[in-house]
């Protein structure tokens, strides 16, 4: 290679007159999560995210991983949430939908903190992938989704509401101490009363016919 064909390869690519830009190099933050009886996928789960990065020019900048059962809370995820608020990496990169969220509520919520942060995020085995404009349509669609499985359980919780109300069961705490109260001021003399409360008779005594004289007021 000649020094003048050297020169012509290192100046930056035109496009129809147009400077060519340089593709972006994405930091990538990658997560895997694996359940207490599942923990020997999670190499698998690595290797395999790793290698999409690498395809797709990505560097990683946070990998987490993380194991948990059922819809335990994912503290670990935290960290790739602390990484994407300063915008310390451009894309979230997991295994599943079903790692990521504990439901499609908190799926949801996620995505949408990162869809306004601008930070993408790809499922790999689901082919979802937020940095495109199909990616974003499916998340819009995984709204839709959550909306109504919302408004499905508000209206199981009123249902069952007002069913234990026509059964005629009472709702809310029980008011067992104000059941008692009568008992108790029956029970106790002044004097235990002054003593447990350690003030003088004469101030319980005091507080005792005040109370009379408000309730014969109609007072409460």
């Amino acid at each position: 290679m000649t020094a003048s064909q050297a020169s012509e390869n290192a100046k930056p690519h035109r496009v129809f007159g147009q400077q060519r830009k340089q593709p972006k190099m994405f930091r990538v933050g990658v997560y895997a999560r694996v359940s207490i009886n599942d923990q020997q996928t999670i190499p698998m789960q690595i290797r395999a995210l790793r290698e999409y990065a690498a395809r797709r020019g990505w560097t990683i900048a946070v990998q987490v991983k993380e194991v948990g059962s059922g819809a335990s809370q994912r503290q670990l995820r935290e960290k790739l949430l602390e990484a994407a608020r300063p915008r310390e990496i451009d894309v979230v990169l997991v295994w599943r939908l079903g790692r990521w969220g504990r439901s499609v509520a908190d799926l949801l919520t996620t995505l949408q903190e990162l869809s306004h942060l601008g930070v993408g995020f790809v499922s790999l085995t689901e082919a979802l992938d937020l940095t495109t404009p199909a990616g974003r349509a499916m998340a819009r669609l995984l709204a839709v989704f959550a909306e109504f499985e919302h408004e499905v359980l508000r209206d199981r919780v009123r249902a069952g509401l007002a069913h234990a109300r026509e059964n005629g069961k009472r709702l809310g705490r029980p008011a067992t101490a104000a059941l008692h109260a009568g008992q108790v001021r029956k029970r106790l003399s002044k004097a235990e009363i002054a003593r447990r409360l350690q003030i003088g008779r004469t101030s319980v005594r005091r507080i005792l016919a005040a109370k009379k004289f408000q309730r014969g007021r109609g007072g409460t």
